[in-house]
């Protein structure tokens, strides 16, 4: 898995992850599968609000995400717990971009129209360990929610 992650690096980004196997892009994109995974089904509303969130979190082209996309899919089967991701989302990211994670993660879920209790735990438990205070997790939410279409 290592290498697939090194090559797709080398290839799509210009460079290998900075020593830790887990780079802030699939550390993202990971929570961002996470969501829309937890729920009884994703739908193709899910799949197209993470591959918005990833090209405008990190400028990626389409093949670009989609390769990322599938590399946080196979990290997440593999995952035991999310620390691994968010401790690295907690070592990089200032707290703005944590928020904005959140937000994101938020849009994701509303994608097909509804916030299940699966979902809402998982967005809590992430808040949490992104140490966001409540007030954040609001924001967020109340934020992804004013940009859904009407």
């Amino acid at each position: 898995m290592l290498s697939t992650i090194r090559d797709f690096f080398e290839r799509n980004i210009g460079g290998a992850p900075a020593q830790d196997p887990h780079s802030i892009e699939l550390a993202t994109a990971a929570l961002l599968v996470e969501v829309m995974r937890i729920d009884a089904g994703t739908t193709a509303a899910e799949r197209a609000a993470v591959q918005r969130a990833i090209r405008a979190k990190f400028g990626l082209a389409e093949a670009e995400t989609d390769a990322l996309i599938a590399l946080a899919e196979e990290e997440m089967r593999q995952a035991t717990d999310y620390y691994q991701f968010t401790s690295l989302i907690n070592q990089r990211f200032s707290q703005a971009q944590k928020e904005r994670v959140l937000e994101l993660m938020w849009r994701v879920a509303y994608a097909d129209s509804v916030i299940d209790a699966h979902e809402q735990h998982l967005m809590r438990k992430i808040a949490a360990l992104l140490h966001l205070p409540d007030s954040a997790y609001i924001a967020a939410k109340l934020s992804a929610r004013d940009a859904l279409p009407e």
